[in-house]
């Protein structure tokens, strides 16, 4: 077995044992990657000469006693919405294409301070606008498991390197769903954290109210050690909970028994395959044969959310992009005869069209004589929606629905557009109205293609999730189906 196919535990292990090195750790998963890149579109920017040097150096420091953490040595990749010192930070997106920050995020100062080794930037839907990971201004990115079809956005990179073996972890952000979509359509565990238990910090900021990063990893143990390391209280972060940390591998068990378990039955209605729907069943008996209590509930207000999401998100989209107008920040038309020309001119051309619409549609929502009727009723509906999630999470300690209604579809797929592209979220945006935390569990394959299954928890109980994660992952196995020869 090849080293990129193992995951960071195991990797560490080997480390710690003496058994293998840094260097030939990130050498197996820089051969992956100039083997694969080309036909995945996961990258925009790939550090491999850097991380070799960095591993030689880390190989000399643990020579000397140097003490290894659990992230010693591990390649890791960062979706390119997260700022990174002296290293291009593009979004996607023409805008930004030539934007370089001078600081790191707080999540990749965490990383660094763990001695992990970032072996580059993501491919990402431009501004983390989409659900295909087509949007990107500069190439789409495909699924691993079939080339021809989507991998899921908008944190695609992160998902489709982390599934084809180009690396064992990958941060992604979550505003409704952009971590947890794409490890469902590409065979992952992706968490949404807790809104406020991981810094945002140098995130470049789109909607604040509900964006969050996140960790993208080929299983549950894996997803911990990433947590572990990114979460915690930032004073940089005024939306950063003050909650001490708990070591979150203490939650790992395989029983599930006494758990109650609510079914919202709002996540299961027009648009869910079928094939979806029979794995999601098969989830719930195996949490019944566990010993958990699983029972339908009902989460009336789950049908508001995709409409609170869009006047909310968009509002906060057309004030934060205000920015990227030429002057501030990012790409300008030269060419422009007056003022009002060059803002056109600049932002028609360096901002594409699903970023272009969001702002219009927040700028109509928070314009004169509409901000009552359409933003803040938002935010009335918003309430609602937490509201069901906290009368449900205080008689069930988890609920359980798909990731997706679909799993991955065809590339260019023209049916899947408009309203359709939207809805491809609605399991997953009411987690990020309430801020609760929510983990995408892959729980088998349909025609070949991985389905996953959300497991949504009270605010700061990551570990109640990650325990029945991993109680479930290891019956159904998953992971021995990875599709890691299947990109030549």
């Amino acid at each position: 077995m090849e080293l990129y196919q193992l995951t960071a535990h195991q990797l560490h292990e080997l480390l710690a044992k003496k058994e293998i090195s840094v260097v030939d750790i990130v050498s197996s998963f820089r051969d992956r990657i100039e083997t694969t890149e080309a036909e995945l579109g996961s990258f925009l920017l790939f550090r491999g000469e850097e991380a070799f040097e960095q591993a030689k150096e880390l190989d000399k420091a643990i020579a000397g006693g140097k003490e290894l953490t659990p992230l010693t040595g591990i390649p890791v990749g960062v979706k390119d919405n997260i700022c990174t010192k002296g290293i291009k930070t593009t979004c996607a997106s023409k805008m930004l294409a030539d934007f370089v920050p001078t600081y790191d995020a707080t999540v990749v100062e965490k990383l660094a301070a763990q001695d992990s080794i970032m072996m580059g930037k993501l491919n990402m839907d431009e501004f983390a606008f989409g659900s295909t990971g087509e949007l990107s201004a500069v190439k789409p990115t495909k699924n691993p498991w079939d080339l021809e079809r989507v991998p899921g956005g908008s944190s695609s990179g992160s998902a489709a390197a982390v599934a084809s073996g180009q690396l064992p972890l990958a941060l992604g952000s979550d505003t409704g769903g952009s971590v947890r979509q794409p490890a469902a359509l590409c065979g992952l565990v992706g968490l949404k954290p807790t809104y406020g238990l991981v810094s945002r910090s140098g995130l470049v900021p789109t909607v604040g109210s509900m964006e969050t990063v996140g960790p993208l990893a080929r299983d549950v143990r894996d997803c911990v050690l990433l947590l572990q390391a990114i979460a915690g209280h930032d004073p940089k972060d005024s939306t950063s909970s003050t909650l001490p940390v708990p070591d979150y591998g203490q939650s790992l068990s395989e029983d599930v028994k006494g758990l109650k378990v609510g079914v919202p039955k709002e996540y299961f209605g027009e648009g869910l395959e079928p094939e979806v729907t029979v794995l999601i069943k098969n989830v719930l008996k195996l949490l019944e044969e566990g010993g958990a209590h699983v029972e339908e509930i009902s989460m009336p207000h789950t049908e508001c959310a995709l409409a609170a999401y869009y006047m909310i998100g968009t509002t906060e989209v057309s004030s934060n992009l205000a920015r990227m107008d030429g002057v501030r920040f990012g790409y300008r038309n030269l060419g422009a005869e007056d003022l009002e020309t060059m803002y056109v001119r600049s932002r028609g051309e360096g901002l594409g069209s699903a970023v272009i619409i969001r702002t219009l549609l927040g700028h109509f929502f928070s314009g004169p004589g509409r901000f009552q009727d359409y933003y803040v009723k938002g935010l009335k509906l918003r309430t609602l929606v937490k509201q069901d999630f906290d009368a449900a999470l205080a008689n069930y300690d988890l609920l359980i629905t798909p990731t997706s209604p679909k799993k991955a579809w065809p590339l260019n797929d023209q049916e899947v557009e408009g309203l359709q592209a939207y809805r491809s979220d609605i399991c997953t945006i009411p987690a990020n109205l309430a801020g609760v935390p929510a983990l995408s569990l892959p729980c088998g394959l349909a025609g070949g293609l991985p389905v996953g299954v959300q497991l949504i928890g009270r605010p700061f109980d990551e570990p109640t999730i990650f325990r029945a994660a991993y109680a479930l992952e290891r019956q159904l196995n998953f992971p021995k189906d990875r599709p890691l020869a299947e990109v030549k």
